[in-house]
């Protein structure tokens, strides 16, 4: 059995490269400023026989930071977008051990559409913050494989914050992009947990923009988030609903994550993933985002 990952680290510099290695750390070999300038950033892993990292989350806004830092997740030191112009981004771990908390073996940075959409079939999940976010480049992904197969059991979503440090305790895992990036109104996060009992795991996602929507997926028994992933721009009330296991309504979904821009989701479709059309910043001028899931 792989030795889970125990820690987390950032090298800035050739010096810190060397220092990481000598300690017996694992780098992953895409810079993570790949085509945006800025220091040459790596990230780094080490595995072992202590207490496993079970959940990885991103902030790039102070606001996502407090309810981790109350959650005592561990700040990896070092903005993986040092010398660019664009967001301060940060990676954060935790080393969980409740039902929901399954041990992380390997890491993997993606820069490529193409290549991302075959990483889904091999049970890798992906994190939904660019971390190149807002400084140009390479459209820059981590993604982690778990010990064992999780599935999606439960599925929610927050605006502005306040709920956050009750769900981190409770097991979810942050999406880390807002379903209204670019269009003002309130900062909205869809968040899930996950569980190895396939029995408790979602089957379908899907997303309502209209009544009409809303009415078909109500008449079909699927469960309603009662967030508006839309709330507060000039966009309609935009839903997110799911269907559990036992509805006939799929296979267990294992993971999801948030696509920018329809050209990009395109290498999803053809590979199998599930993408869902409808756009969660409808009717505003915000990024168009879409919401995809593997079975």
């Amino acid at each position: 059995m792989t030795d889970s990952i125990i820690e987390i680290k950032v090298s800035m510099n050739v010096n810190e490269e060397e220092q990481l290695r000598k300690q017996g750390f694992t780098p992953n070999p895409v810079n993570l400023n790949k085509r945006a300038g800025g220091n040459k950033i790596y990230v780094w892993y080490k595995r072992g026989s202590g207490a496993p990292i079970t959940r990885i989350q991103v902030s790039y806004d102070e606001a996502m930071t407090g309810s981790l830092k109350t959650n005592r997740y561990i700040r990896v030191n070092g903005n993986l977008n040092a010398g660019t112009g664009g967001d301060g981004i940060y990676l954060w771990y935790t080393t969980g051990s409740s039902e929901y908390d399954i041990p992380i073996v390997d890491l993997f940075v993606s820069t490529e559409p193409q290549e991302e959409s075959q990483l889904f079939q091999f049970d890798w999940e992906r994190l939904s913050c660019n971390l190149n976010r807002k400084a140009g480049g390479s459209r820059i992904y981590l993604w982690v494989r778990r010990e064992k197969p999780a599935y999606i059991c439960d599925i929610t979503a927050t605006a502005n914050f306040k709920e956050d440090h009750l769900l981190i305790q409770q097991g979810y895992i942050r999406v880390d992009e807002n379903t209204n990036r670019g269009a003002g109104g309130k900062k909205v996060f869809i968040w899930y947990r996950q569980h190895p009992d396939r029995q408790k795991a979602l089957t379908d996602l899907q997303i309502s923009t209209n009544t009409s929507e809303m009415e078909k997926w109500q008449r079909k028994n699927y469960k309603r988030v009662d967030q508006d992933l839309n709330e507060g721009t000039t966009g309609p009330p935009v839903y997110l609903f799911y269907c559990k296991t036992g509805s006939n309504c799929g296979q267990p979904i294992k993971t999801a994550s948030l696509i920018i821009g329809k050209t990009y989701s395109l290498p999803y479709e053809r590979a199998g993933i599930q993408v869902i059309q409808e756009n969660l910043n409808t009717g505003n001028d915000g990024a168009k985002l879409y919401l995809c899931f593997y079975q």
